[in-house]
C-alpha cells in the first residue's frame, strides 16, 4: 500500500491509497474524498490520513485481517507500528531486547490511529463496517476531563466518544527563537525575498502555509488603501484561506488582516525591487516565488520555508534547528512581553479561542524577575514598633 496524489479536473488536489496493483482502495478513497471536498480540510491533512491508512492496510495484509474487524486486534496494531519498518526500509528485531530504538515514536503512532479510528467511524456511517467496531475503538466518557472552555454554557455534565487507544507522549511544547537567533538568521539571508520571508514569520506571526499562500495582491502596504476597495487603515496584509497549487493552507478558517510595521514595509519594498528586477512584471500571481533555482517564477512551497529557516540557522551558525514555528512563537512571546494582552496576542496569531494564544507564550526571565520584585516584602511590627 502507498499514498498516491491526486489531482481533479478543477486543480483540487487530495491524496488516496493505492494497492500492490496500483488500483485505487475504493472505501478508502471515498472517505479521503469526503475530507477534502465535503469537509473542507487541507490537501496535507489528506496525505497524512493516507499515509497512516497505508500503515493500517499494510498490518492488516500482513497478518491476514479483514481492516472492517481489524479494531478488535489495535493493540497488536501499536505494536507493530513501534516496531515494523516499511517494505523496503532498513529491517530491524523484530523482538527488540531492552535498549531498542522504536521504529516510530509516540506522536506518530497517535497520528495513524487518529487516522485509522476516521475511516472506520466513516466506514460505519456509510454501512461498510459493521456497527460494533464503534465499540472497539471509541468509548463513552464524560467532559470533565475537558478545559473549560470545551464544555459548552450549559453546565450540566455532557458526554462524548473518548478514543479507547492512544500511546503517552512526553510533554515538549515549542520553544521559541530568541531574538539573537532571529536577527542572526536574518544577517544570513542572501536576498530580498529570504529576508521578507524571515520578518513574515518573526515579526508578523505568520505559520509558513499562510506565507507560501500570500498572494500579491493581499498586502497593503500604503496608509490609506481605499483606493484598492480596503477600508483598513494603515500598512497590513490579509491572510485568506485558499486552495493553492502549492500545496500553501491557511489553518485559520476566518480571514483576518494583520498590521505590518516599517521593517516589514521596508522588506516588502525591497523584494518588490528584486522581483521586478529578476522576473520583471510577469511571474506567478504568488506573492513569494523561485527567483534563483528552477522553475524560476513558480511559487514558494511551505516545505522549502521549512527548509530556508533551517539553512539559515546552520549558516548563521546557531546551535539548534529552527523551524518556522518557533519564529511565530517569538513573535507571540515578544507582544506579551512588550504589555501586550492576550486578546491582542489572540487576534495577532488568528486564533478563535483566547486559550489557544496561552502555549505561544514564553515569558521572558527579565519579565519574570520584574513580576517577582513587584511582590511586597511582607513586614511584621512587634511590640517595639521594629519592622522586619
Amino acid at each position: 500500500m502507498r499514498a498516491f496524489p491526486v489531482v481533479m479536473p478543477s486543480g483540487t488536489r487530495y491524496w488516496t491509497v493505492l494497492d500492490d496493483e496500483l488500483a485505487v482502495v475504493g472505501d478508502v478513497d471515498r472517505f479521503l474524498r469526503e475530507l477534502r471536498l465535503a469537509r473542507g480540510r487541507a490537501e496535507t491533512t489528506t496525505k497524512a490520513y493516507a499515509e497512516g491508512l497505508s500503515l493500517f492496510l499494510d498490518w492488516c495484509a500482513a497478518t491476514g485481517r479483514d481492516w472492517r474487524t481489524a479494531a478488535r486486534d489495535m493493540g497488536l496494531f501499536i505494536v507493530w507500528l513501534r516496531w515494523t519498518p516499511r517494505a523496503g526500509e532498513v529491517p530491524v528485531v523484530v523482538v527488540p531486547g531492552p535498549g531498542g530504538v522504536p521504529v516510530r515514536g509516540e506522536s506518530r503512532i497517535n497520528r495513524v490511529l487518529t487516522a485509522v479510528r476516521m475511516f472506520l467511524l466513516h466506514a460505519v456511517v456509510n454501512k461498510a463496517a459493521p456497527g460494533w467496531v464503534l465499540e472497539q475503538v471509541y468509548e463513552l466518557g464524560d467532559d470533565r476531563d475537558l478545559p473549560l472552555r470545551a464544555r459548552g454554557e450549559s453546565g450540566g455534565m455532557r458526554y462524548r466518544l473518548r478514543a479507547r487507544h492512544r500511546v503517552n507522549e512526553p510533554q515538549t511544547g515549542v520553544d521559541r527563537a530568541s531574538d539573537e537567533e532571529v536577527v542572526a538568521m536574518f544577517l544570513a539571508c542572501r536576498s530580498a525575498r529570504d529576508r521578507l520571508i524571515v520578518l513574515l514569520l518573526s515579526r508578523v506571526g505568520l505559520r509558513r502555509g499562510q506565507v507560501a499562500g500570500l498572494r500579491r495582491r493581499d498586502p497593503h502596504v500604503v496608509m490609506d488603501a481605499r483606493a484598492l476597495g480596503c477600508d483598513v487603515s494603515g500598512a497590513h496584509v490579509h491572510v485568506v484561506r485558499r486552495d493553492n497549487e502549492n500545496g500553501a493552507w491557511s489553518k485559520s478558517r476566518k480571514s483576518h488582516v494583520l498590521p505590518l510595521d516599517f521593517l516589514v514595509v521596508r522588506a516588502f519594498d525591497q523584494y518588490a525591487l528584486e522581483r521586478h528586477e529578476l522576473l520583471g512584471a510577469g511571474g506567478s500571481d504568488f506573492l513569494l516565488v523561485n527567483l534563483f533555482r528552477p522553475p524560476v517564477g513558480s511559487p514558494v512551497t511551505p516545505d522549502a520555508i521549512g527548509e530556508l529557516t533551517e539553512s539559515l540557522a546552520r549558516r548563521a551558525g546557531l546551535e539548534r534547528r529552527i523551524a518556522p514555528h518557533m519564529m511565530r512563537h517569538a513573535m507571540a512571546s515578544n507582544v506579551a512581553d512588550a504589555g501586550g494582552s492576550l486578546d491582542e496576542v489572540q487576534a495577532l496569531l488568528g486564533h478563535e479561542h483566547p486559550e489557544s494564544a496561552r502555549p505561544y507564550l514564553h515569558p521572558s526571565a527579565s519579565r519574570l524577575r520584574a513580576a517577582v520584585e513587584r511582590v511586597p516584602v511582607p513586614r511584621t511590627v512587634g511590640a517595639e514598633g521594629a519592622g522586619l
